[in-house]
């Protein structure tokens, strides 16, 4: 299992990730693609601030909710490329990420140690 402690760094290391991407990986001409791995980014940075763990700010959010979060946003970045349309331009980034998002909580301490 990962305990809390390394997920909240994966969800930081994460978050900065997926908002630089389509400028390191060189997509950022496809703005869809590059705005949900943006949104996507900035989304898991605040809701990271939010959960209630070792580098949570505000601790509002319990940790299985935040788990969900990550698995629904996983889920979403996945099928993105399809579902707005620029899977024949570029799909790779967000279906990994998406696989990221899904495994990582899956394999994730529900409790955590800031508790």
């Amino acid at each position: 299992m990962i305990p809390t402690k390394v997920h909240s760094v994966i969800d930081y290391v994460y978050g900065i990730l997926l908002i630089v991407a389509p400028f390191l990986i060189r997509f950022e001409a496809i703005p869809a693609a590059t705005w949900i791995l943006v949104l996507a980014g900035a989304g898991a940075l605040l809701y990271s601030l939010l959960t209630d763990y070792e580098l949570g700010y505000f601790k509002l959010i319990p940790m299985r909710i935040h788990l969900a979060l990550d698995v629904i946003a996983g889920a979403f970045l996945a099928v993105s490329p399809w579902l707005f349309g620029f899977a024949d331009q570029i799909w790779w980034p967000h279906v990994v990420a998406g696989a990221i998002s899904i495994i990582v909580p899956l394999l994730t301490s529900r409790q955590s140690g800031s508790n």
